[in-house]
């Protein structure tokens, strides 16, 4: 029975795709639903979300935002407001024609990013430079109609935050920006221990409608980089197609500066892509469902007894950690232990007769399955020290990845050879001229994933792919 839980499970290493579904599924954390590229987020999955969801809005309201919500329905013509936006968006947008049985008089899209809705709400609420900043953010739901999609990477409808913040000056909507980017980039570092490149994406790249796009990209096993967030400064375009303008300081009327940002349910895809292995999930402590569970061991002799200890150590943990008591008498320790290194608890503590003799028990580590004996006594500040430890160590592995592929070309043939063999970030300098970036992405299927902060400037050098002078150091790479 152990060993049939392990077996449904491919290698990793040799078909990353397939043994990401089949995690996905033994695990327990999402399945199909009936309809064509959508999902059901079940309990253990939407427990891992509920963990980020905590984790951030408690930093989103440290900096002042607040939470809100808006209709999940937008009129047509709001969203042909503001052109680049709805042409960006029209290929996926989803649309309600009939309300019961009688036609709709207008068109009502099915939300796929909320800035048209919220704009019109703001340009009731915004009247003087005294209402100013907005800082609004919302748990949300959204349907984008995507061809191909993958459980948490990429499906028809899914969970995110969305952040919405207006401003009376250029200055504090880029302050905003980059704000919310450095919370993003801190969160999915300390919380997911998963390393990322923070930056600037190119003007092809850009969120559609925004003046910058603000980006932070990890990278998943298989070489691709995966967009884990992003922060638009939108400019002025929204607030002029959508009239919100204030009465400034000096009493003349001035349209408003405004910010856009996001993180979804695509994060919990890639920390599960990041940190499993060929046994299931390993989870960072921070967000796992469970970070402890108790195992007892026992014969029936022993059954009381050790029942009895495993549900004390229970109630010691349960005070500080997360905390499962699998004693279900229908499982064999052995089980038991397969199914949660599936499922990716931490830590795993087991006990038996010879335990609780020496009073003691014993730890063993999902990352790394160190297995080792610790007195009572210390259970609950070794159990604190270990998962401390778990998650520093997860970040040091994906950090190390990280950088083992971020190589430079020095030229265009190099650069072409490391994204077909070697996979990873490219870094190399660009002219900024979109036929190159286009030649990059038409022949090697890579894109311009980031322009980092000290990439802004690449005065000196030479473009990669047309030899002319460079204006930034970008990071290539194939994607999800």
């Amino acid at each position: 029975m152990e060993e049939k839980l392990v077996k449904e499970i491919p290698p990793k290493s040799e078909n990353l795709s397939q043994w990401y579904l089949e995690v996905i599924r033994r695990a327990e954390l999402a399945d199909y639903a009936p309809m064509k590229g959508m999902m059901v987020i079940r309990p253990a999955g939407y427990a891992i979300w509920e963990n980020i969801q905590r984790l951030l809005d408690k930093r989103f309201k440290e900096t002042g935002h607040v939470n809100a919500y808006f209709p999940l329905f937008i009129p047509e013509s709001f969203l042909k407001k503001e052109a680049e936006h709805v042409e960006g968006f029209a290929p996926e947008v989803a649309w309600v024609t009939k309300g019961g049985s009688e036609e709709l008089q207008e068109p009502l899209a099915v939300r796929p990013t909320s800035e048209a809705i919220i704009c019109a709400m703001y340009s009731r609420w915004v009247r003087s430079w005294r209402d100013l900043p907005i800082l609004i953010n919302q748990w949300a739901n959204v349907v984008r109609w995507e061809k191909v999609t993958r459980p948490f990477l990429r499906t028809t409808e899914f969970l995110w935050q969305e952040g919405h913040t207006v401003h009376a000056t250029f200055e504090d909507a880029q302050e905003e920006v980059l704000r919310i980017l450095n919370i993003y980039r801190e969160f999915i570092e300390n919380e997911l221990a998963i390393k990322v490149y923070a930056g600037r994406k190119s003007e092809r790249e850009k969120f559609a409608g925004a003046l910058y796009t603000y980006t932070v990209e990890a990278l998943m096993p298989d070489g691709k980089a995966l967009q884990a967030g992003t922060s638009h400064n939108l400019g002025q375009n929204f607030s002029r197609a959508f009239e919100i303008r204030f009465e400034d300081r000096d009493q003349k009327l001035k349209y408003a500066w405004q910010t856009s940002w996001g993180v979804s349910t695509r994060l919990i895809g890639a920390t599960v892509m990041v940190h499993g292995d060929d046994d299931g999930l390993v989870l960072p402590p921070k967000v796992a469902p469970h970070q402890v569970v108790v195992v007892p061991i026992y014969k029936a002799k022993d059954k009381e007894r050790v029942l009895s200890f495993g549900e004390k150590l229970h109630g010691e943990l349960k005070d500080k950690f997360r905390v499962v008591y699998d004693s279900r008498e229908e499982y064999t320790p052995g089980w038991k232990f397969a199914e949660w290194e599936l499922r990716g608890v931490p830590l795993r503590i087991e006990v038996g007769p010879r335990d609780i003799e020496k009073n003691q028990v014993v730890f063993v580590r999902r990352d790394t399955r160190e297995k080792f004996s610790v007195p009572v006594q210390e259970l609950t500040p070794r159990a604190d020290e270990v998962l401390e430890r778990i998650q520093r160590e997860l970040f040091k592995r994906s950090e190390a990845f990280t950088l083992e592929n971020t190589r430079e070309a020095r030229n265009y043939q190099e650069l072409k050879e490391i994204i077909e063999e070697k996979r990873g970030f490219v870094v190399a300098p660009w002219c900024g001229r979109e036929e190159c970036e286009l030649k990059v992405k038409e022949e090697n299927k890579a894109t311009i994933r980031l322009i980092p902060p000290e990439g802004e400037n690449a005065e000196g050098k030479k473009c990669i792919v047309c030899g002319g002078p460079a204006k930034h150091i970008v990071y290539f790479a194939r994607s999800y």
